[in-house]
């Protein structure tokens, strides 16, 4: 689980892709400080599995769905990504809570300066935007930031100057595709709601059956 308080910005040193699958390796420093093989490392939001790691860099297996329903498919050598490790027991928490399991992507399709922010507008699918309301979370790219407004097709965030600087939001331009993770709690409420009750099970006791056996 994470927060979508991003640690660090890291860059991709390598892309191995070897049909739908690939091998990345990216360059970063503070969330390696306590890795281990098998840590959940999310990359523009999307969990991987550390694989191997120097003191540098580390590397990520990402399957071929990952590359389907996620950004990660279009990452380039130098590419900036968002890091965040996996949230600790004790540790505090800043956003909200983040799966690392994304929904789909979105699109850039505004970017307006404003008074010590930026307005970034986000286009994405009906699917996606079923649970994105006004002043909820979303999580973009790994970061966790909340809804300033929405309409049928889109919706807006407005992004401080210090999270332009220490996420790779500034880097984005109108156009680019970021990935989306909608709120978790949201999606869970729905699917309890959605679910039928069991039905009881029949049986042979009926009040006739009790009169005729005596009680």
């Amino acid at each position: 689980m994470f927060t979508g308080i991003i640690e660090e910005v890291g860059k991709i040193a390598q892309i191995k892709k070897s049909g739908e699958f690939a091998v990345i390796t990216i360059k970063a420093s503070k969330v390696l400080e306590d890795a281990h093989l098998g840590d959940s490392i999310a990359v523009n939001g999307v969990c991987l599995t550390v694989t191997s790691f120097n003191a540098n860099q580390f590397t990520a297996d990402v399957m071929s769905e990952t590359l389907k329903r996620t950004s990660l498919g279009d990452l380039q050598i130098d590419s900036p990504v968002n890091l965040e490790r996996a949230m600790a027991a004790n540790g505090r928490f800043g956003g909200h809570i983040v799966s690392g399991h994304i929904d789909g992507t979105g699109q850039v399709v505004e970017i307006t300066p404003a008074n010590h922010s930026v307005w970034y507008r986000i286009k994405t699918t009906a699917k996606l935007m079923r649970y994105i309301i006004e002043k909820g979370s979303i999580t973009i790219d790994g970061i966790s930031l909340t809804v300033v407004d929405t309409d049928e097709e889109s919706f807006r965030v407005s992004i401080i100057p210090h999270t332009i600087q220490e996420t790779n939001l500034g880097s984005k331009k109108v156009g680019s595709v970021v990935n989306l993770e909608n709120d978790i709690v949201g999606k869970y409420i729905e699917q309890f709601l959605m679910k039928k009750a069991p039905e009881e099970p029949k049986t042979e006791i009926t009040q006739a059956f009790l009169e005729k056996v005596g009680f």
